[in-house]
């Protein structure tokens, strides 16, 4: 710790000392920061610090982000190029920028200052945070995603991981200019969300699933009714009518808990045309499935998964989960007529994400689920510039498609006929 930053902490210390917390939350930022301003003024000249004018500033700065913001963490939510922040202990803060994971010069002074931070980031949402509830999933007031651990759980001090709300959705187009998919399979993914399809959507961690999720959810209809289910909220649907629906954990007293499972189960009484679950993780997929195959055309989720194949494998695993009675042969053919298409999405080692599959689920043969794969991307084989290049390619669409049924039905049938063009460039 050098000069400047111990002089900070002597000061901080010295206001936070003298500080009324009721009076902190009366004043607006700007007359807190005129008096924190005075208040460093007087310190450093009571202690006889020799501190420049701009550090002063960057103390008084530092301050009021601490009592009106996030501390340390605030310049880095401020910063639109930075789309996570992951935090292990007071001194590990890393950032992902442009998809490529970095250490940040930010760093808290103490695990208690970051243990303050990750309480009230946790009490603004209604959550709490401590040792009897040592992990919590909350969501900051612009919308940003936050998962807090602290110890006894965490062993090396408090983790904080928060996704960073986008201010704009990303749409198909700029997906296209970004690589993500070629215009082809926009345009295939366009007519699928038009034609009401049933659509999973499976990646890892980061690999852009919501994402995608908020671009196919601009093609739905303007006159349908969407209710959307989410652990945290953080779909931004356009549509006029819509319903938003967030999980709630249990009070201090352990009861009070509203599951996924609990609004997928209660959404089929507010007669949805869609439903919309952010990420299916556990039971409620057994309801997610039955309502796709009980007139809920054209809804959708995404999972964790590797492969389309994995995905549907994890949704049988989830179902298992939520009824013992149905047998594996049954749980398959709810999935098959429930789900029609699979979008595969990874995060590569260039940072950048890609559809590296759109697959079609065509029906079983015996015991085993046929897949068709409409667009897959196929890398090239030299990547000396470290950037991941290929092309995208397709074999067509088998004659029993549903995805032509629908696209026939609804009018579309042309514009899915010029989407097919084999070996389409990256």
């Amino acid at each position: 710790m050098d000069f400047a930053q111990k002089a900070y902490v002597e000061i901080r210390s010295q206001i936070f000392d003298a500080l009324d917390a009721e009076a902190v939350n009366s004043l607006s930022k700007s007359a807190l920061t005129k008096q924190l301003g005075n208040a460093v003024e007087m310190l450093v000249e009571k202690l006889g610090l020799s501190v420049a004018t701009i550090v002063r500033a960057e103390y008084v700065q530092s301050l009021v982000d601490e009592l009106h913001g996030l501390g340390p963490l605030q310049a880095l939510m401020d910063d639109e190029s930075i789309s996570d922040i992951m935090i292990n202990g007071h001194q590990n803060v890393f950032i992902e920028r442009n998809g490529l994971v970095e250490k940040s010069a930010a760093m808290f002074i103490d695990e208690q200052q970051l243990q303050q931070i990750a309480k009230r980031i946790a009490s603004r949402v209604g959550r709490r945070v401590d040792e009897s509830s040592p992990t919590c999933d909350a969501r900051l007031e612009d919308g940003s995603r936050v998962n807090i651990v602290i110890p006894p759980v965490a062993i090396d001090g408090t983790s904080i991981s928060i996704r960073k709300f986008k201010k704009q959705s990303i749409n198909f187009s700029q997906l296209v200019d970004f690589g993500a998919m070629s215009p082809e399979m926009a345009k295939i993914l366009m007519i699928a969300a038009r034609c009401r399809l049933n659509i999973l959507i499976s990646g890892g961690t980061g690999s852009g699933k919501t994402t995608m999720l908020n671009a196919l959810s601009q093609f739905i209809s303007e006159k349908e009714r969407i209710v959307t289910i989410e652990d945290a909220a953080e779909l931004r649907l356009l549509q006029p009518h819509v319903v938003r629906l967030e999980t709630r954990t249990a009070g201090i007293e352990g009861s009070g808990q509203i599951t996924q499972r609990d609004l997928v189960i209660n959404s089929l009484r507010m007669r949805p045309d869609r439903i919309v679950v952010g990420e299916c993780r556990g039971s409620e997929a057994f309801e997610m499935l039955q309502a796709m195959n009980t007139g809920h055309d054209g809804s959708m989720s995404t999972l964790h998964a590797n492969t389309p194949r994995d995905a549907l494998a994890r949704v049988e695993a989830m179902v298992m989960m939520a009824t013992s009675n149905l047998p594996l042969a049954a749980i398959r053919r709810t999935i098959v007529s429930a789900v029609d298409i699979v979008i595969q999405i990874s995060r590569l080692h260039d940072g950048s994400r890609k559809v590296m599959s759109i697959t079609e689920v065509i029906g079983l043969e015996g015991d085993n689920v046929v897949l068709e794969e409409i667009f897959k991307f196929q890398p090239s084989m030299s990547q000396d510039t470290g950037k991941v290049t290929g092309k995208y390619v397709t074999a067509g669409l088998m004659q029993r498609s549903v995805l032509v049924e629908k696209a026939r039905f609804f009018g579309l049938e042309q514009q899915l006929n010029e989407a097919f063009t084999v070996g389409i460039p990256a």
